[in-house]
């Protein structure tokens, strides 16, 4: 207990001295370096508004200038959107809940300062308090998540400070999505393992409202729903008990993607309904009219195979060390207990699967369990996520838990490499545990490649707050 509470108390003052170290970088490359792009500080009047109006004289206009040069890539869309609205096709490329927030806190929390540095520095201010808040969070949850899986207080400390100097650190401090989106996807694992299943699926409900790739989270419930109804279905020979996890699990499935879709309907009324099919846009004509996967792929050029291009050759580069990373963790987890994860935990002990179990009759359940799967036990060795050895039954028991971990990672390396720009792997995988579960287990294990971790995590870090802060592209 003294230990966990000790270990958190860390966490909380790393997380918050990276973001600090991150701040203090942006401010001194900012400083010493011209932007690349000066258009930052623009504001034209939002599209509702009838008649041009110039800007309030404010207080503390250079610290306005200041934060409002931060407002930069993406940034640009989550400020405008939380100050006009959705007013162009493009920017509902961009999910409603991290805008939400940043205009909620600029018109509660922050709304005195207004008179001092203006709206827009307001709002940007906003972002900046939502982001780096949400980071904290969401390193506290991955050690508690990490406690849960790897059975081990002090690799599941490393893990989650390597977490607070990731590669994609930069985008964690700035005005982007990837910290909600962190938080409330590794909050939400941590709320399944934890046992409140109703919780779980309503933070990752709300990662899907943060990035279209937390309707992904869905597969979690799908796992857990699929080994349930299993064990109801031929353990317990309960089929009323079997169709009615399977209808649960259907319904938080579906609970999860209503935020996304609700978002695509929103911008399929606000686009095209009434419009004449002559004039509208070609989505809204399909037969599922997506409007996220159009705006991807008109605006983007995102979609298979279309960023193999020799010109992208230094985009890849840049992106290979955390592909690396992540493709060599999915080969050593698979490597660990194959049998494990090609039957997608069938054929292990589901005594040994906390999270996949109900909360009630575990002994029964066990005695069961044996009886089932006794075929499939055999001689492993010690963990390798965890330093120290452990007994064969937590490997089996962790072993089980990794899978739907892997298996999204894995869809997510997928996707990043052969669909997306591939640049965007760093940020885009930059929150999947596993990947710093492995990393833990390197520095101990391998620590010549441990010292390459950091390294490389040491260098994005500064060539992302030298190249991003100053509008030069970077992932």
């Amino acid at each position: 207990m003294k230990s966990s509470i000790s270990n958190t108390r860390i966490i909380l003052q790393t997380a918050i001295a990276s973001r600090l170290i991150l701040l203090t970088l942006t401010l001194i490359w900012r400083s010493i370096i011209n932007p690349y792009d000066t258009s930052a500080s623009m504001n034209p009047n939002c599209l509702s508004t009838t008649t041009t109006t110039t800007a309030p004289t404010v207080v503390f206009p250079r610290i306005a200038a200041s934060v409002e040069n931060g407002v930069v890539w993406d940034s640009v869309y989550f400020v405008r959107i939380a100050q006009c609205g959705y007013e162009y096709e493009q920017t509902y490329a961009f999910l409603p809940l991290f805008p939400a927030f940043i205009l909620i806190l600029s018109r509660t929390v922050f709304q005195p300062l207004i008179p001092l540095i203006g709206d827009r520095a307001v709002l940007a201010l906003s972002g900046y308090f939502v982001s780096n808040v949400a980071f904290v969070f969401a390193a506290l949850f991955l050690y508690r998540l990490s406690v849960i899986v790897l059975k081990d207080p002090e690799a599941s400390l490393r893990a989650s400070i390597l977490f607070c100097f990731n590669p994609a650190s930069i985008f964690y401090s700035s005005i982007y999505s990837e910290s909600l989106y962190a938080l409330l996807s590794i909050g939400g694992l941590y709320f399944l393992l934890s046992g409140s299943n109703n919780l779980a699926s309503l933070w990752f409900a709300l990662s899907g409202c943060a990035r279209s790739n937390g309707v992904l989270n869905a597969g979690y419930i799908g796992f857990q729903t699929m080994h349930r109804a299993y064990d109801a279905l031929f353990l317990q020979k309960n089929l009323i008990l079997a169709f009615r996890v399977l209808i649960t699990g259907f319904l938080r499935c579906v609970f999860i993607f209503i935020p996304f879709v609700a978002f695509q309907a929103y911008g399929y009324y606000n686009l095209c309904a009434g419009r004449d099919p002559e004039t509208s846009r070609p989505w809204c004509k399909a037969k599922i009219p997506l409007l996220y996967n159009f705006i991807q792929s008109h605006y983007w050029g995102v979609g298979f195979l279309r960023y193999f291009q020799f010109k992208q050759l230094p985009n890849f580069l840049l992106a290979s060390p955390i592909l690396s990373m992540a493709v060599c963790s999915i080969i050593y987890y698979v490597k660990l207990q194959p049998t494990v994860f090609f039957s997608l935990g069938f054929q292990v002990d589901p005594k040994t699967a906390s999270f996949l179990e109900t909360q009630t009759s575990t002994v029964s359940r066990e005695d069961q369990a044996l009886r089932r799967r006794k075929h499939s036990k055999q001689e492993v060795g010690p963990t390798a996520l965890s330093t120290d050895s452990v007994p064969v039954e937590k490997l089996e028991r962790f072993s089980i838990i990794i899978v739907p971990f892997v298996l999204h990672l894995g869809f997510m390396v997928a996707t990043a490499f052969f669909v997306m720009h591939v640049q965007v792997a760093t940020r885009f995988l930059s929150s999947s545990p596993p990947i710093y579960w492995f990393a833990s287990y390197v520095l101990t294990s391998h620590k010549g490649w441990g010292y390459l971790i950091w390294g490389y995590s040491a260098a994005y870090i500064l060539i992302g707050t030298l190249l991003f802060s100053n509008f030069y592209p970077f992932t």
